[in-house]
Formats: C-alpha cells, sequence, structure tokens
C-alpha cells in the first residue's frame, strides 16, 4: 500500500488513530481493515498505553461504510471472509485493555457506525449522521452492528435501524445512547484535548481494571460479577498507584501517575 491509510499520532500514552481515505469518506475496505489490525495488535501488549481515540479524516465521515465498490462482486464465501477479517479487528479494537473512543464527525454509516460500536464510547459533532443502512442494499449489518447495537441501544430500537435503514442526526444519537456526548465541530478537537488529559491523568492500573470490571461483568449474572469487581479493587491495592493516589487526596495535591 502506497497511501498511509492509518495515521498514527501519540502522545503521552494517548494514541490517536486517523483512518484517511478522504475521497473514498474513509471507507473501510480490505486494505484499511489489515492495516487497522496490523496498527491495533502493536498497541495490545504496551504496559505505557493509557488510551486509543479513533477518527476519520476530514470535516465529512469518520466513516461512510463497508466499500460497496469492493463487496459488490463478492461471492458468499468471498463476504464471509471480508466480514470475518472486519469482526477480527474490530475485536481487536473492542479487547484493548484501555479506553477507547470514537470521535465521530459527519457520516457514521454502516461499517462505520460498528466501528463506533466496538469503541467503549462515542463523541460526536453536530454535523455527525449515523444509521445501519445494509437493507437498503439488499443484506445486514456484518461487522457486528446487529449484536453491539442492541447491547447498546436495546433491542428495539437496533431493530428500528437495522430494518428501516434509516439515518439519524447526532442529538437522537445521544438521546437513544449510541452516542456519550454531541458538540459544535468547531469544538470537537479542543474537547479532544481535555479529554487526553483527563484520560492521561488518572491512574492507568485502575483505569483499565474498571474497564475489565464492566466488559467481563457484562456477561456474567450479578454475583460472579460482583465477584469479579471485588478481586479488581482488591488487585488496585497491590500496586504503588493506590497508595499515590490515596497520598495525594489526603495531602492535598495531584497525584502522580
Amino acid at each position: 500500500m502506497s497511501e498511509t491509510l492509518i495515521e498514527v499520532v501519540e502522545n503521552a500514552g494517548i494514541v490517536r488513530l486517523t483512518i484517511s481515505r478522504p475521497k473514498a469518506l474513509n471507507a473501510l475496505n480490505s486494505d484499511v481493515l489489515a492495516e487497522l489490525e496490523r496498527v491495533l495488535a502493536g498497541l495490545e501488549g504496551r504496559a505505557d498505553l493509557r488510551a486509543v481515540l479513533i477518527t476519520g479524516a476530514g470535516e465529512k465521515s469518520f466513516v461512510a461504510g463497508a466499500d460497496i465498490a469492493e463487496m459488490r462482486d463478492k461471492t458468499p464465501e468471498e463476504a464471509r471472509d471480508f466480514a470475518r477479517q472486519a469482526l477480527a479487528t474490530f475485536k481487536r479494537l473492542e479487547t484493548l485493555p484501555v479506553p477507547t473512543v470514537a470521535l465521530v464527525n459527519g457520516f457514521c454509516l454502516g461499517g462505520g457506525c460498528e466501528l463506533a460500536l466496538a469503541c467503549d464510547w462515542a463523541v460526536a459533532s453536530d454535523n455527525a449522521i449515523f444509521g445501519q443502512p445494509e437493507v437498503l442494499l439488499g443484506v445486514i449489518p456484518g461487522f457486528g452492528g446487529t449484536q453491539r447495537l442492541p447491547r447498546r441501544v436495546g433491542p428495539a430500537m437496533a431493530l428500528d435501524l437495522c430494518t428501516t435503514g434509516r439515518k439519524i442526526d447526532a442529538s437522537e444519537a445521544l438521546r437513544i445512547g449510541l452516542v456519550n456526548r454531541v458538540m459544535p465541530q468547531a469544538e470537537l478537537e479542543g474537547y479532544v484535548e481535555e479529554l487526553a488529559k483527563q484520560l492521561g491523568g488518572n491512574g492507568p492500573q485502575s483505569v483499565r481494571a474498571a474497564k475489565q470490571a464492566i466488559h467481563d461483568g457484562m456477561d456474567q449474572e450479578l454475583d460472579s460479577a460482583l465477584a469479579l469487581e471485588n478481586a479488581l479493587f482488591a488487585f488496585c491495592f497491590a500496586g504503588d498507584e493506590q497508595t499515590e493516589g490515596m497520598s495525594a487526596f489526603v495531602e492535598k495535591r495531584k497525584p502522580d501517575f
């Protein structure tokens, strides 16, 4: 690949990934997915990683969907393999031990919406447009949308979006819980800087433990999930981070994590 499909910028353990196919509205093709998976694989074992932010190049589109031109002539077997590539890549993103945040600008449709759903939460600019329009093309979401969307917004709303193919704006996405915050496009970059500072300033071990407790606990019955929380809570007392955090609180100073 001659062009840079995933731009990587890092500062103090905060990694920002930008999908860069602006002429194609950042649509996901096999090359983009392969490059994204390669980048994510390189982040998985890093102890200094604090958070991962993912966005799309330009103001028009986060990711407008999967590349229809690439998919159009696929056989069922080829379509299965393409979807499996996306599912594996999104699973790497979802299971990173640190918080992952989708920064949604413009179109966030189909595979783009599914990419955002694989992140822990999403922040949208007020020009963002969301949707799962696959039924308008004679298919269904294939990158996790039929499973992650109902877990995020509930089955009734997921059925609404996946069977009508309708698009929703940022305010409705906020109302149904698809995104966590909406702000003017001009303020998105400023928010990203503040978010990076906030995530970078918190205890890295406790942030990872909180994510693990929530993600792993969601698939367990309550008593088992509470036992997991208890074990992770106790684990936080095994290192220097808890001592520093609580000492800083008592001493009325900022902790040095």
